[in-house]
């Protein structure tokens, strides 16, 4: 366990992506934890070669941990439909292209859905959550949310895949989703109660 007498007083998150940055520094808002974006310190984003989400999230998390010297929070996350043998999976940034276009991205699950005839539209969004600290522990977490896939991007809240998953029990997307509601229930909300839990508690 990373548990410590007193939870560190700032933390790197390892990500340039905007949206994940304002759902996690929304997440650690009540532990007085200060939060900068790796972004913000100039640290690159390193090739995510590994072959899992926790692989992914660790491999981020050391390399700004290495290049600031403070505790660092990588978060690696993607939707896996079952029909498409869980793609598009760690690989779900990469299936939006160098401009990110998600729309395009969600096109492309559809469009390989109806090649393939599917009628199961069943998905989870994973999250893997890990922190480096500079003495060289570390700890990651996993969580997920299921639900399925709509044919049709639904909603302008959340980012990414969010206009098209429908979490299980509810009618909306996650793109349509008060931000409080898919909050309180996201893959990523998931791994960090995880992570609280082991971390801050």
């Amino acid at each position: 366990m990373l548990k410590t007498s007193k939870p560190f007083e700032k933390v790197v998150i390892a990500s340039h992506n905007k949206g994940k940055l304002r759902e996690i520094a929304a997440l650690l808002t009540p532990f007085d934890i200060e939060v900068i974006s790796a972004g913000d310190l100039g640290v690159p984003e390193p090739e995510e070669t590994e072959t899992t989400f926790i692989g992914n999230a660790l491999l981020k998390a050391r390399a700004s941990c290495k290049a600031t010297g403070l505790p660092a929070l990588a978060d690696d996350s993607g939707l896996e439909v079952m029909a498409l043998d869980r793609a598009p999976g760690i690989y779900s940034a990469r299936w939006a292209g160098p401009e990110r276009d998600f729309y395009a991205a969600m096109a492309e699950i559809e469009r390989q859905l109806q090649a393939k005839g599917a009628t199961d539209r069943s998905a989870r969004f994973v999250c893997a959550l890990a922190l480096v600290l500079p003495d060289g522990r570390e700890q990651a977490f996993e969580g997920e949310v299921v639900g399925e896939v709509v044919a049709v991007p639904r909603g302008k809240n959340g980012f990414g895949y969010d206009p098209i998953f429908i979490a299980t029990g509810h009618s909306e997307t996650f793109g349509e989703l008060d931000p409080e509601v898919k909050h309180a229930m996201s893959h990523r909300a998931d791994a960090f109660a995880k992570f609280v839990a082991a971390v801050l508690s």
